[in-house]
């Protein structure tokens, strides 16, 4: 049958792991008359909220055990796959189906997300991957499978993943100007109150992050800063290289992470485009782009165009002139300089490279 997972947000000041127990086991008592199995769940007191994992026919099957049982329905519910969970959610342990880590600690069932994206613009270093992953094993991270050639991993603390992305960006740094690389770490919870995928926010800002922020730098969602000063035995602060990204600074690179995907590739587009759609004037966008970015508006979508082609080169599908204008270039001799001048590296060449 399928897997499912919901959340509860709990209003209660007397929240307790004991109240979330009790209702378990009440969910247990009639769970066969919806043809339902209780598996796992989750819980963080502090955030008041849990996360209950179950096979059943189907979603409302799920949620009537909920109602039934003792009237806190889910205030929402996905369907998940076992692969996605499993490298997401399967470390741990649980005693009476309440999730612990291996430490015997209550696992909260948040997570902190690193994304990694590093090019190599010469193919000589091909060692920087495995450095990657050795890291990333060190550090006791989860390889998240991914459609594209970015690297996402997930960790239960985020300490280890603090820990994991400061000696990568010392490695990376150090090791060649050949290599650009952005890292980004955003931690959240499984499931969201809106959405259809498991840790589906979590996995939007992250990718935000990586995708706007300047190369061989360093961003971190202010949620993990602060599960990382809870977390931290000693008086280690987070470097100072990295750059902290607050839960209201979010709302605006969301939208601005979504306009320059619609509209990179079409040619015309320019900064006056971006301002309009922003709704903002030309001096409130250029503040607030620079601010949160550290470029101009049109050298963002310069450099974002760049970086596109970057990526249609990698897969070596197209010719150059094709790439020039799916990533926006209206001219395929101006993109070759462009490319050259920005990558040290002529498309040509670039393609060339072993992948």
């Amino acid at each position: 049958m399928p897997l499912y997972m919901d959340i509860h947000t709990v209003d209660s000041e007397t929240f307790t792991v004991e109240d979330v127990v009790k209702a378990h086991m009440q969910d247990l008592a009639i769970q066969e008359r919806f043809g339902v199995t209780q598996i796992k769940y989750w819980v963080n007191v502090e955030a008041k909220t849990l996360f209950c994992l179950m096979d059943g026919p189907n979603k409302k099957a799920c949620n009537m055990v909920h109602k039934e049982s003792h009237g806190n329905t889910a205030c929402n519910i996905i369907e998940v796959s076992d692969d996605e969970f499993n490298l997401f959610l399967g470390e741990g342990k649980s005693e009476n189906d309440l999730a612990h880590t291996n430490h015997g600690e209550l696992d909260t069932g948040y997570r902190t997300i690193l994304l990694i994206n590093a090019v190599d613009l010469n193919g000589k270093h091909g060692n920087i991957y495995r450095e990657i992953h050795r890291s990333i094993k060190e550090h006791q991270g989860t390889v998240i499978i991914q459609p594209e050639e970015e690297i996402m991993v997930s960790f239960i603390f985020s300490s280890q993943a603090i820990d994991c992305a400061s000696g990568l960006y010392k490695y990376l740094k150090s090791a060649s100007d050949d290599i650009e690389f952005t890292l980004a770490l955003v931690s959240g919870r499984p499931v969201d109150e809106q959405g259809e995928n498991l840790f589906e926010e979590s996995k939007r800002k992250v990718r935000c992050l990586c995708e706007l922020g300047l190369m061989n730098t360093v961003y971190i969602d202010s949620a993990t800063l602060a599960l990382y000063e809870k977390e931290r035995i000693s008086q280690n602060k987070i470097p100072g290289t990295f750059h902290v990204i607050h839960s209201a600074d979010f709302l605006f690179l969301h939208k601005l992470y979504d306009i320059l995907n619609a509209r990179l590739s079409d040619p015309e587009f320019k900064s006056e485009d971006l301002y309009t759609l922003l709704r903002l004037s030309k001096s409130q966008a250029y503040r607030q782009i620079k601010s949160h970015i550290g470029l101009a508006p049109n050298q963002l979508i310069h450099e974002l165009r760049l970086r596109n082609s970057l990526k249609i080169l990698k897969n070596n599908k197209q010719t150059i002139s094709e790439t020039a204008f799916d990533s926006g270039f209206n001219s395929p001799p101006y993109f070759a300089k462009a490319f050259k001048k920005r990558f040290k590296i002529t498309p040509t060449s670039f393609i060339k490279i072993p992948n």
